[in-house]
């Protein structure tokens, strides 16, 4: 990857113990992220993905190492990142319009008109015109999580953080909003960053998906590159000859591999330079130097 745009760089958290002594939730993270492109993170509970997102958020620091964004360091929270949370997180006080404003003017110093005709671009763009004044209360969940996703888009940020936001809905709103994150993301080109425990929600939606050992100890075990063309569509994607390899090989990651993780294999990786995994594809080293390789399920095995 030529751009780091966003540069996670040693991290680590410990948590101290009853009696002395600390516990480690994660420990010497690495990750390179490239502007404009979506990543997921998968690991069990427990691992601190969601901790690594607080991170980056810049709602916890870590107990060593940096992240990097745009070339500056994270001291603290900054309207240049916006957080999606697995709950919507609206001001019950306000009205739809009221809350994505609110955001606005955090940002920007406008006359009202001006704050009021740009939240509505982004009450527009998650499709909730002719909301704008109801209050959370009379919304449902899935409208509520749209309204987070409209004022989180309306500061425009540099990066968009979600945390499992869909994971409380409903199959069908969740597909919805799905597709509506998906979308947003592909036409403004936004940076985003997300953790999930759902895997076909990682393929669909991500570029990059990161695979996170089990904690405590957790580590970033590999970078699996999604191989499904950037135009896919929900009704499609399981379709594609590929898509299996790519389930199939993060599953056996979370189910297997994951757990097995001891500290001699920690030891071994290379943890600033990330295998980036590539199911059902030939990696490049293999496809230059052993022309022969065969496809075998979603691994390559050299002849």
């Amino acid at each position: 990857m030529n751009e780091r745009f966003i540069s996670i760089e040693g991290i680590g958290k410990r948590f101290p113990k009853k009696g002395g002594g600390s516990t480690t939730v994660f420990d010497d993270l690495w990750l390179p992220i490239a502007r404009g492109t979506f990543t997921c993170v998968i690991g069990h509970s427990g691992c601190g993905k969601t901790t690594v997102l607080n991170i980056l958020a810049g709602l916890d620091t870590p107990s060593e190492g940096a992240v990097i964004v745009d070339n500056q360091a994270i001291e603290g929270p900054s309207l240049d990142r916006a957080v999606i949370f697995q709950s919507h997180a609206l001001l019950p006080w306000r009205t739809v319009m009221g809350n994505v404003a609110y955001a606005v003017a955090s940002k920007w110093r406008w006359n009202k008109a001006q704050v009021r005709a740009h939240a509505q671009r982004f009450i527009d763009l998650v499709g909730l015109t002719g909301s704008e004044g109801k209050h959370p209360a009379e919304l449902s969940g899935g409208m509520k999580q749209r309204v987070g996703i409209a004022r989180a888009l309306s500061i425009e940020p540099k990066i968009l953080l979600m945390d499992e936001p869909f994971s409380a809905l409903d199959a069908l709103t969740r597909g919805t909003l799905q597709d509506e994150v998906r979308r947003i993301c592909r036409d403004t080109g936004q940076t985003a960053f997300m953790i999930t425990h759902d895997v076909d929600e990682a393929i669909y939606l991500a570029d990059r998906i990161v695979l996170m050992t089990n904690g405590p100890q957790a580590v970033l075990a590999e970078v699996v590159e999604n191989p499904l063309p950037a135009d896919r569509t929900r009704a499609d994607v399981h379709r594609h000859p590929l898509y299996y390899g790519v389930r199939n090989h993060i599953i056996d990651f979370l189910v297997t591999r994951s757990r097995s993780y001891d500290a001699a294999a920690k030891a071994s990786l290379d943890r600033r330079n990330l295998a980036v995994v590539r199911p059902g594809l030939p990696t490049i080293a293999a496809a230059a130097e052993a022309p022969l390789a065969r496809f075998v399920g979603s691994e390559v095995a050299i002849s």
